[in-house]
């Protein structure tokens, strides 16, 4: 042992502090992926466009859809399919079609937008012709499949004798969305001559028009004139906004003024509590517009104005903001083929059974719990129509008159350039 004495002894070494790493936190890829995407579409959306708007017309179409799922019921009555509302048993539940019509935001958005593209149209020298074809285009074109598609099922169900007032049925809610589009085609190529109209010009006419009717017990058909006129109010309010004339102080006087003018109309007037048709019923508020509709439609239009920069703030969050965009950019496949996804599903049930609150009289209280179950397979089954139909609203390059424009988009491809996200939102206007 002595010999360890002769052993060199130099200076320790410090020993090395000891790093404990801490793994990465696991992040699913697929939340990660749609971050990302939210983010880039985020960054690459201009920052001059008002996605205030986009957020109110995404709100309007969705609220047209659960509406329709939830006061609409295709009740199976022996071999024959027959549509009928919850409003006619329950007429308590009208305050649910108070929420959800929301028609009059969609036509203040659609006058808003077009008279803005109008007037840029203007500005870069398009001509009518060149700009009135390419909103057409992108109104229309998804019409095509549609139309392609029901007549093919109607076809094969008289071809395999199922019964007429079935398909008429059928037929009518499928198409049912048309008399929307035929209404806003309209307004549109109207744009440049409505473009400085006061809304108050077409309320007249309404009013008129139901004091022929109600009031002093003329004919039903003067009642059709409401159908350009009365969507011709938020129309021009649209417009109006174009012109920087709808402030906040605006805002307040359409909310006040329309919830008032509609409680007064409903109570003292007898125009019906509920704002969609109810089979049966014999006043209708939506078909054709009455002046208690046009009324109300100021209310909504009123509180989406005062919303704008509370959306605003809202809209800067990416998440928030990619959600908005992917209903823009889904808008008219989900507004054509929403009555599809439901009729399918109904459909489809059959083959299992009479199902509670998807084939059953909407006549007892428990009724609208059970169907609010069943959106979300409604909802399910219109993702399935999008997969499948979106392409049409996708569409390519216009050519000839469209001076240009792209009707095509990517909403979370944003790689290219910009300007995609905006030429593709534009196409929703």
């Amino acid at each position: 042992m002595a010999g360890t004495d002769l052993l060199p002894v130099g200076p320790k070494r410090p020993r090395r502090p000891v790093t404990l790493v801490k793994p990465p936190r696991a992040t699913p890829v697929r939340e990660s992926r749609l971050r990302a995407s939210a983010r880039r579409l985020d960054a690459a959306t201009p920052p001059t466009r008002d996605r205030a708007t986009d957020a109110l017309r995404a709100f309007a179409i969705l609220g047209v859809v659960l509406g329709h799922w939830l006061v609409t019921a295709l009740v199976a009555d022996g071999g024959t399919l027959r549509t009928v509302s919850p409003l006619r048993y329950q007429p308590w539940l009208a305050p649910v079609s108070w929420v959800f019509q929301t028609l009059a935001v969609f036509f203040l958005v659609g006058g808003h937008v077009a008279t803005n593209s109008w007037a840029s149209a203007q500005a870069r020298g398009i001509a009518y012709r060149g700009w009135l074809h390419a909103r057409m285009s992108r109104l229309l074109t998804p019409v095509a499949a549609l139309l392609g598609l029901w007549t093919a099922v109607s076809l094969t169900l008289l071809l395999t004798g199922a019964d007429f007032d079935t398909i008429h049925t059928l037929l009518n809610l499928a198409l049912s969305p048309l008399w929307f589009l035929l209404v806003f085609a309209g307004l549109t190529a109207a744009t440049p001559l409505v473009a400085r109209m006061n809304p108050l010009w077409p309320l007249a006419v309404v009013l008129h028009v139901d004091l022929i009717r109600f009031g002093l017990g003329g004919p039903a058909w003067p009642g059709w004139i409401n159908v350009a006129a009365g969507w011709l109010v938020p129309y021009t309010l649209g417009a109006a906004w174009t012109r920087g004339e709808l402030t906040r102080r605006a805002g307040l006087v359409l909310v006040i003024g329309g919830v008032v003018a509609t409680a007064g109309l409903v109570t003292l007037a007898g125009y019906p509590a509920s704002m969609v048709g109810v089979p049966g019923a014999g006043v209708s508020n939506l078909n054709p517009p009455t002046l208690a509709a046009v009324t109300f439609g100021l209310a909504q239009c009123g509180l989406a104005l005062l919303l704008r920069e509370p959306l605003r703030r809202l809209m800067r969050r990416p998440a928030a903001w990619a959600a908005v965009a992917l209903v823009n950019l889904s808008a008219m496949t989900v507004f054509l083929w929403h009555q599809t996804a439901l009729m399918a599903v109904t459909a489809l049930g059959l083959t299992v059974g009479r199902l509670p609150g998807l084939h059953t009289v909407p006549s007892e209280l428990s009724w609208l719990p059970l169907r609010v179950v069943w959106l979300p397979v409604f909802g399910l089954a219109l993702a399935v129509c999008w997969a499948a139909f979106h392409g049409y609203e996708r569409g390519g390059h216009t050519r000839g008159g469209g001076a240009g424009l792209r009707r095509h988009s990517r909403v979370l491809r944003v790689r290219r350039r910009p300007e995609t996200v905006d030429d593709g939102m534009a196409r929703h206007a």
